[in-house]
């Protein structure tokens, strides 16, 4: 299937099956439940997951547009199944054959679907400080600590858990693995945690008490990769939360032209005076540039090359596009923005989220600034 012809398949999803349900689900922070069946049906689960394993197989340049489209819409939904694919994509890029076999097959489905379970109440950008542990104990490892801020946490069924496997371990990263947790005795969810924006997913404290997992779900089958192997699945990670940050970034664009050409002061709609035009200018001009960098950081990604500077530029970019347009579109639009009956309403609250999720935008201008100066030594 072509580019074009998936792009139009999810337009026409996105008009049929989403818009018209968005804001009803979006007011009362309803799990689509009848949206994810559909993303199921369409492969968006295995969107990413090679061919040999069931999934779409599909290279990150159309993944990032099929996540910018959707965003436009509703941005909840690219983050039930980015999670997801980061999960899936850890276990495609360093799992064993048989975690492959055995787990690739599912997510590609959507049969068994989950993410990643990283972030602690004491720590978020700083992963090394995690407190979750795990214990050997025979074939199987004992899992103890809090997750929280948990995407897919309550509807998810299985997730990339990051854990200290030696506490004694120094540096620390080396005393860290991940773990595929599939849902059990000993593993609960804590509770649903309410949110500003990006109504609709769920994002949850996950606890676990003496939890049980068996050895073979450690993730490569050797302990002290944990980090290493989570921080290569977040390059697709911020590349997504980039398309999300173009997406919103475009519909706060769209909403604006949209509004201003029908808005009329002093016998003219608004979009014939200049501090509107100046408004809108800039925005298109955000907007395109971000989508830009976040075409270039997907395509380096399909290269199979490391772009995790190109990723954070795109994710910094892209996120801070998205923001700004956002309190733009609320100022064209007035008063009437400010109204909850308003789209750009939602996209004034789902825009904050995208400069904190998926590190930092402070951490991303360190990732680039060290890159920066690996790659150009004096």
């Amino acid at each position: 299937m072509s580019d074009a012809l998936i792009l139009d398949t999810i337009e026409a999803f996105l008009a049929r099956d989403v818009a018209p349900h968005v804001h009803a689900l979006e007011k009362s922070d309803t799990w689509p439940a009848e949206i994810v069946a559909r993303m199921r049906e369409l492969g968006l689960f295995g969107a990413t997951i090679g061919p040999q394993y069931g999934g779409l197989g599909l290279p990150c340049a159309t993944y990032a547009a099929i996540v910018e489209r959707i965003a436009r819409v509703w941005m909840s939904l690219t983050g039930i199944f980015n999670s997801h694919l980061i999960m899936a994509a850890v276990v495609e890029r360093q799992g064993t054959e048989a975690q492959k076999r055995d787990f690739l097959p599912r997510f590609a489905a959507g049969e068994l679907r989950g993410g990643l379970a990283l972030t602690e109440p004491d720590c978020g950008t700083d992963l090394q400080a995690i407190r979750t542990t795990a214990r050997r104990d025979g074939d199987h490892y004992v899992i103890n600590g809090t997750k929280t801020w948990i995407s897919n946490g309550i509807h998810g069924a299985c997730f990339a858990l990051l854990v200290k496997t030696d506490l004694a371990a120094e540096p620390r990263h080396r005393g860290m693995s991940l773990f595929l947790a599939e849902k059990g005795p000993g593993f609960t969810v804590g509770r649903k945690l309410e949110k500003l924006g990006y109504k609709g997913i769920d994002s949850a404290e996950l606890v676990f008490d003496n939890f049980r997992v068996p050895a073979n779900r450690l993730i490569g089958g050797v302990e002290g990769f944990g980090l290493k192997h989570a921080l290569s699945g977040l390059e697709l990670g911020r590349i997504n939360v980039a398309s999300r940050g173009v997406g919103i970034a475009q519909a706060a664009l769209d909403e604006s032209l949209r509004y201003a050409q029908l808005r009329k002061t002093f016998g003219k709609p608004i979009a014939q005076h200049q501090a509107i035009q100046l408004k809108l200018a800039d925005m298109a001009t955000r907007t395109e540039a971000a989508r830009l960098l976040t075409q270039r950081a997907a395509e380096m990604y399909d290269r199979g090359v490391r772009c995790d500077m190109e990723a954070g530029m795109a994710k910094l970019f892209a996120t801070e596009a998205a923001l700004e347009n956002a309190i733009e579109a609320m100022r064209v639009h007035g008063g009437y923005g400010y109204s909850t009956d308003a789209p750009v309403e939602r996209l004034y609250r789902d825009a904050p989220l995208l400069v904190i999720g998926e590190g930092t935008n402070e951490l991303q201008r360190i990732i680039i600034a060290r890159q920066l100066v690996q790659r150009n030594p004096a």
